[in-house]
């Protein structure tokens, strides 16, 4: 016989099936298996290990040199490594706390001699900025004229010649009066021409043509016309395979005198350089392989010179240079990853 349930038996059998059913699920609950991991640090650290979560960021400075240097790195960081790379176009001196912050990650060309204070504070008393060695590439910066100039007027090879107001207004223009102009590049850069003129009692007047393209342009239109042209300028560099450069020969270099460059006391010639780089050291814990990378990139002046020749001459970008410098060398770039 069929029993129905009605009122207060109804109501309890209903609730006794309902814990009944919540008991059930609870256990098979309690029974089941922990579900696998999907996040959290474990399971980020070996996306980050390998590159696919960290975005490498390169400081680019305004010349050639720094240009094909970060664009060799980039092609390796994406293509070999897998990072994403983003590229800052930066001043040489405000790279440092950039770095230094983490908003950058490296920067693949620094010339020391114009960086004693930031090397002091960033790396040396701060440790916020790691040196990662050296590039492989040394620089000098120092003043040019076309050989033609000292050819007729050869005492314009050393800076005695420019102490002759005769002589130094063989360079002069309507900016700079009767003195002879001393052109320079962009502000930025990394000079004391002003104090070495000052100092040495020079008949020149700096004047800024305010970018690398600036001076090439400027030399190019004076040498077109064989006349005199006094400037800033650098090795490595393509320039010299395009014209016949002389290096007017200032005092000799000395640690004594560039300690009084904090006092304007600069009258002798720029170091030698010895390219560096810098980056920020906590990539070695995000991104290890970019950071290992980084540390052994090295090559020569050489290797530098054509690539910027590729760019300066033959009008390719820096991207198509690494590209073809990378074709021929894969050894060399091979060895930065510790293969």
């Amino acid at each position: 016989m069929i029993r129905y349930l009605t009122g207060t038996s109804w109501r309890r059998g209903a609730i006794l099936a309902v814990l009944l059913a919540v008991g059930a699920l609870w256990m098979a609950a309690c029974a089941a298996p922990p579900p696998p991991q999907t996040g959290g640090e474990s399971a980020a650290a070996p996306e980050e290990a390998g590159g696919e979560q960290v975005t490498v960021k390169l400081a680019e400075n305004p010349w050639t040199g720094s240009q094909v240097n970060v664009a060799v790195a980039k092609k390796i960081l994406e293509e070999e490594l897998g990072y994403g790379v983003e590229i800052i176009t930066i001043d040489e001196n405000a790279q440092w706390p950039a770095i230094a912050a983490g908003d950058i990650h490296a920067s693949l060309e620094v010339w020391p001699s114009g960086h004693q204070e930031n090397i002091q504070q960033y790396i040396q008393e701060q440790k916020v900025v790691e040196n990662w060695g050296e590039l492989g590439v040394i620089g000098r910066i120092g003043w040019y004229v076309p050989t033609y100039v000292v050819e007729e007027y050869p005492e314009l090879a050393t800076w005695e010649g420019y102490r002759d107001p005769e002589l130094a207004g063989l360079f002069a223009t309507a900016e700079t009066g009767d003195k002879g102009q001393f052109l320079a590049g962009d502000p930025s850069w990394v000079s004391y021409d002003e104090d070495i003129i000052r100092n040495l009692g020079l008949e020149l007047q700096v004047v800024y043509a305010g970018s690398e393209e600036a001076i090439l342009a400027a030399l190019d239109a004076a040498y077109s016309r064989q006349e005199p042209i006094l400037f800033y300028f650098w090795t490595p560099h393509s320039i010299f395979a395009r014209y016949d450069l002389t290096r007017v020969e200032l005092p000799p270099y000395s640690d004594e005198c560039y300690a009084r460059a904090d006092q304007g006391g600069v009258d002798c010639d720029y170091p030698p350089d010895v390219l560096f780089k810098i980056g920020w050291p906590q990539l070695k814990e995000v991104a290890p392989e970019a950071y290992t990378l980084l540390q052994n990139m090295a090559y020569s002046n050489e290797d530098q010179i054509g690539m910027i020749a590729a760019v300066e001459v033959e009008g390719k970008s820096p991207e198509e240079a690494a590209a073809a410098w990378m074709a021929e060398n894969e050894a060399v770039w091979r060895s930065w990853l510790g293969e």
